[in-house]
């Protein structure tokens, strides 16, 4: 079996009314909102396809939040990259990328948008559910629902801050 490294993002913002939203992209072959992702191409390491995907699919700039790891020993001559939150291995059907049926190794991370969280120019639809949005909202994978649901509540317990 073909195995692909991608990486994805959940992108969250507390707008002016106080309130958090992730935003959610419209993948037209799926025909699914999903988080921003995509392959992690030849030159990039996961932390950064996920951040280029993410300017990519919603027009915004943005800021990963590091996931849960362990330091590195004290001494270790070498730089770790931001750690994703989870990652997971999931059946692909064939896309522009291999023709054939594959699986993806998905880099899951957690981001904040940068500055007012309004998207630029973007490739897809994007659209920001707040948790009771995105737990009603046809068309919404129940992978990403589950994931963004626990995020939503570790944003309520406060475990995971999305102040700068």
């Amino acid at each position: 079996m073909i195995k692909e490294s991608t990486a994805s993002a959940f992108v969250f913002r507390v707008g002016g009314d106080g309130e958090c939203r992730t935003a959610l992209v419209w993948h037209p072959r799926l025909e699914l909102w999903l988080p921003a992702g995509g392959h992690v191409e030849v030159d990039e390491g996961a932390a950064e396809a996920a951040l280029r995907e993410i300017e990519e699919e919603t027009g915004l700039r943005a800021e990963l939040l590091p996931g849960p790891s362990l330091p590195l020993p004290s001494g270790f001559p070498h730089s770790a990259p931001v750690a994703p939150w989870w990652v997971v291995e999931m059946d692909a059907c064939a896309d522009n990328h291999t023709r054939e049926p594959h699986r993806h190794i998905d880099h899951v991370y957690v981001a904040r948008a940068g500055d007012d969280g309004a998207p630029g120019s973007a490739v897809h639809e994007v659209r920001w559910f707040t948790e009771q949005e995105a737990a009603e909202v046809e068309g919404l994978s129940e992978d990403s629902r589950l994931q963004v649901k626990q995020l939503f509540a570790m944003i309520t317990d406060g475990s995971l801050r999305l102040a700068a």
